[in-house]
């Protein structure tokens, strides 16, 4: 066949407008071992189409293999469906233990009792605790007592400081009139 006849087979191939005995003849002729110069580069896709057509048979392990992965798939969301049922199972076993505890805490919850029948003991076993706890609140209070007397010299001190400062500043008023006299004295000689 010539390689006009070759072309325009080419072109019906790739715009897939060929039969099966056009693409079976352009794959024989690609095969063979003397093409055109111009159609080298077709004779390369057509090999490459050649090679990959050819697809083995599979075995029968192949088989085999496929089956045995369908049932571990199967064994593996059976798994998952139990432990989706066991939590879910304990999830409401958590819930019905929360609820029921909460019922017996809130409703069943008994009012507070007298610890004892007899007034009287009552009321002394309660001034017995209170006697104990005023002990303890007195030996707490000592220590401000020492606190309070150091108050009360610091503010003795203080007065003290105040009335030397305020006898001071009596006796410095005749120097401060000194002061200024001498000020005056010294403004006039300036001016002279």
């Amino acid at each position: 066949m010539k390689s006009e006849e070759i072309k325009r087979l080419l072109e019906k191939y790739y715009e897939g407008e060929s039969t099966v005995e056009e693409e079976v003849y352009l794959k024989n002729f690609f095969s063979l071992g003397n093409i055109p110069e111009d159609l080298i580069n077709e004779k390369e896709i057509f090999s490459y189409y050649l090679k990959s057509a050819i697809v083995p048979e599979p075995s029968l392990v192949f088989e085999k293999n496929i089956i045995a992965a369908l049932d571990s798939i199967g064994e593996a969301s059976l798994d998952q469906k139990r432990r989706r049922a066991f939590g879910i199972f304990t999830s409401v076993a958590a819930l019905i233990l929360i609820l029921t505890g909460s019922y017996f805490f809130f409703i069943h919850k008994s009012e507070p009792r007298d610890t004892f029948s007899d007034p009287e003991i009552a009321y002394a076993e309660t001034m017995k605790i209170l006697y104990g706890v005023s002990i303890r609140l007195n030996k707490g209070t000592q220590a401000l007592d020492r606190m309070s007397s150091m108050q009360e010299v610091t503010r003795q001190s203080l007065e003290t400081i105040n009335r030397s400062a305020s006898t001071i500043q009596e006796k410095m008023k005749p120097l401060a009139q000194i002061r200024k006299a001498g000020n005056i004295i010294d403004s006039t000689s300036d001016k002279n």
